[in-house]
């Protein structure tokens, strides 16, 4: 950090140095939003405020001079997760509209059936449940602009066992998002024992670039996962309401 400007742009700037700008930003109280390397609207509103609250000019744009200011600063500030992991908190916990839900199910390699039986599923309840494919982040982009509430994708491989992925990297973690792949790992438990289940926290773009919380379902063995599609889309189904009901705690 510190050996380019960034600021502003369309594409948007993204790299490491901007994840750690973020990560700064946020654990000084200006909010930058989750840690995912790219400079949008966002970390720019933070980095104005932060220049305001120094006495410079507010014109968004983190210069290596303001880069020595942050890492002053920061030095300070200790080592807790930040006022963007406090946010999402907050707004996980703030009352929610349960008939007007806003679901996307995407899939990627395989995950097709999985994805359009999910769907199925969740409108019985959800009317807003829509799916969406092509690459990651044309799913985010999509997912962003209908304004989901959540996101689970579907790919499935010939590994041994699932593996479902929630968004986190050393500064940040997704509450949300790991608190419903906890959700859907338990659920998959009771409905398809045979599955055989892990969660990890990475930063997959699809993670990554989703502003809701987001759950990547990798699902293996190929040819049990098949013959479970009923009973997984039921179980991914039954864990989005059953966190959308309490997404703040965990199981």
């Amino acid at each position: 950090m510190g050996e380019r400007l960034l600021f502003l742009r369309s594409p948007n700037i993204r790299g490491d140095d901007v994840a750690e700008l973020q990560s700064l930003l946020n654990r000084l109280g200006f909010d930058s939003g989750r840690v995912d390397g790219i400079f949008g609207p966002l970390l720019v509103r933070a980095v104005s405020d932060f220049q305001v609250n120094v006495g410079l000019e507010g014109n968004g744009i983190c210069t290596p001079e303001l880069v020595d200011v942050v890492r002053r600063m920061s030095s300070q500030s200790g080592s807790g997760p930040g006022v963007a992991v406090v946010r999402e908190g907050i707004e996980l916990g703030a009352d929610r509209v349960h008939d007007d839900a806003r679901i996307v199910i995407g899939y990627f390699h395989g995950g097709a059936a999985l994805a359009h039986a999910t769907v199925r599923r969740s409108r019985e309840q959800h009317p807003l449940t829509t799916t969406v494919d092509f690459d990651a982040s044309t799913q985010a982009q999509t997912a962003n602009r209908f304004l989901a509430e959540v996101y689970v994708g579907f790919e499935v491989n010939d590994d041994a066992a699932c593996t479902l992925s929630y968004y986190e990297v050393p500064t940040f973690v997704s509450v949300g998002g790991r608190n419903l792949a906890k959700r859907i790992a338990a659920a998959l438990a009771d409905r398809a024992p045979e599955l055989s289940v892990r969660i990890q926290g990475v930063r997959h773009p699809i993670l990554r670039e989703t502003r809701m919380p987001a759950v990547l379902c990798s699902m293996g063995p190929g040819n049990i996962v098949v013959l479970k599609t009923s009973a997984v889309s039921a179980a991914v189904a039954d864990a989005i309401d059953a966190w959308r009901a309490d997404p703040t705690t965990e199981i």
